[in-house]
């Protein structure tokens, strides 16, 4: 790795340093409208913008930036890490918001290589610089966990609530980190702290999802049920889920399509409602479900939905359909180890 973090440090340490607008008054143009290609998951064409902007002299930063954006995109990270360091090699003196937000990218860049010592470097970079910066602080804490270093994991999860003792979503954000690596019990731990703490002012929506982390799904139905009338698609979620958690399939069925009849347009609740259905055996219905969320182009849940609608053909009988759309799903997410298996059990089919 390059010693762009020390230099990112020594900077710092120069005195305080300025945070500025990245362009320097130089063109972005092409920057700009290969962004909007990343923001359409167009990876392979903002390459070509971007690297058309290097060779006319736009701002070298931001066209790394975008460059190693787009790499991470087509999921070739080690020409993302690349990318990232060349941005980060082009600031000289002052450290600006762009180099930390650079430098979380590098990090998520280790990650997916599988390099969780390098992303901890740069963690720790952030922090010596800025030490109360919540989401270094809870991303350093994950990869710790990646790390198998609980300790030090739960020092910077407790960090994290000592400067947001009353941010929710930061304690469910710790909970599901906890509770994927193994962790279950730990992550409870934090839930209960926070209901002990804020039982009183935090609501029923909070209070309901957090009854549903510690599988008090009765509780969690009666607090979640009383926040009906505010809409909130989180809340409906987990209501639903903490029917489904009980077995009660077809309720919570009807939970996500009473969302869904008030607001179409959430991806993630079309993809719980088709999870929903596939327990129900209902797999029309669940292809449907998740054919509708596609089609919103939510690309926080896009890939979920592309693999759960392939997984519906396949319950469907329809092999051939399901092969043909996980070697175009593997093509966008080769990284994907469960499509990876997938594929090997469709080959026998």
């Amino acid at each position: 790795m390059k010693s762009i973090i020390k230099k990112t440090i020594l900077a710092a340490g120069l005195g305080v340093f300025i945070l500025t607008a990245a362009g320097c008054g130089k063109t972005t143009e092409k920057i700009d409208r290969g962004m909007e290609l990343i923001s359409s998951l167009k990876y392979s064409e903002a390459l070509d913008l971007f690297e058309e902007a290097l060779e006319e002299g736009e701002e070298k930063t931001l066209a790394y930036r975008g460059e190693g954006i787009a790499y991470m995109g087509l999921t070739r990270y080690e020409d993302a890490v690349t990318s990232f360091e060349n941005a980060l090699h082009e600031n000289i003196g002052s450290v600006r918001d762009v180099d930390f937000d650079t430098n979380y990218y590098l990090a998520a860049a280790f990650v997916k290589l599988g390099r969780s010592e390098e992303a901890k470097s740069v963690y720790d970079a952030i922090l010596a610089i800025r030490p109360k910066e919540v989401n270094a602080l809870l991303l350093r804490g994950m990869n710790n966990l990646e790390l198998s270093d609980i300790d030090g994991a739960k020092a910077d999860f407790d960090e994290v609530i000592s400067i947001e003792p009353d941010n929710f979503n930061r304690v469910v954000d710790i909970f599901n980190g906890l509770s994927d690596h193994g962790y279950e019990t730990e992550g409870k731990e934090y839930v209960l702290l926070a209901i002990t703490n804020y039982k009183e002012t935090m609501g029923n929506f909070n209070l309901g999802r957090f009854y549903y982390f510690l599988e008090d799904y009765e509780n969690a139905a009666m607090c979640l049920e009383q926040t009906r009338n505010e809409n909130l698609w989180e809340g409906y979620l987990y209501l639903g889920k903490s029917y489904e958690a009980t077995g009660d399939l077809n309720y919570a069925a009807s939970v996500y399509n009473s969302y869904l009849a008030k607001d179409s347009s959430n991806a993630v609740i079309y993809n719980q409602l088709g999870l929903c259905e596939m327990k129900r055996e209902n797999y029309e219905a669940a292809l449907t479900a998740f054919e509708k969320g596609k089609n919103l182009e939510d690309s926080d849940v896009t890939q979920e939905l592309s693999f759960n609608t392939i997984v519906a053909y396949e319950y469907l009988g329809e092999f051939k359909k399901a092969s043909v759309l996980l070697d175009a799903y593997l093509m966008t997410y080769p990284d994907d180890q469960r499509a990876v298996r997938e594929q090997k059990f469709l080959t026998t089919r």
